[in-house]
């Protein structure tokens, strides 16, 4: 099984921290969800590095940062673990386009999940792959931001970064 990369990288919104294997990005951190990064010690071996093998998605992921909203589109992802469940969530997270939410509902309607609510809101908790398995891009059925595991205000500024326009706090 091929090594995974693991880096940091500065953003507007604090350190991120990324894993990536064979190109493809596996995990994303912000340093509020270690369980994510000790989970990644069961799927191979860990390379701390800040080499060519992790450039490709800094690149993207700075490109997005600095405006470019299509850039995260570029990236390519692999969820590690999962559930199938998770899996169908994660995906369909995938396909919420930048500057857009839905409720969790819309979600759960998504998967064929229609009265699973409450499982794809912790789905999009145990998601590896934050900003490009866009979970900040959900919010409650009242237009609540709901949770985010990097916290509301980095959701807040996750979604004003994307042109949403939120709900008076």
């Amino acid at each position: 099984m091929p090594p995974i990369d693991v880096t940091e990288m500065s953003s507007p919104i604090g350190r991120v921290t990324i894993a990536v294997r064979d190109g493809r990005l596996c995990a994303v951190d912000f340093g509020t969800r270690p369980k994510v990064l000790h989970t990644l010690a069961t799927c191979g071996e860990i390379r701390r590095t800040g080499a060519a093998a992790t450039a490709a998605v800094r690149r993207q992921l700075g490109a997005y940062f600095d405006g470019d909203l299509g850039a995260l589109d570029a990236i390519e992802v692999e969820a590690l673990w999962g559930t199938p469940f998770q899996r169908r969530v994660w995906a369909a997270l995938r396909t919420i386009p930048t500057g857009e939410t839905l409720s969790y509902a819309q979600v759960a309607r998504r998967v064929r999940s229609p009265k699973a609510v409450r499982a794809v809101g912790a789905a999009n908790g145990a998601n590896p792959i934050p900003i490009v398995l866009p979970c900040h891009r959900v919010i409650a059925s009242g237009g609540g931001l709901g949770g985010y595991g990097g916290g509301l205000p980095m959701k807040r500024w996750l979604l004003a970064h994307e042109g949403v326009a939120l709900p008076s706090r």
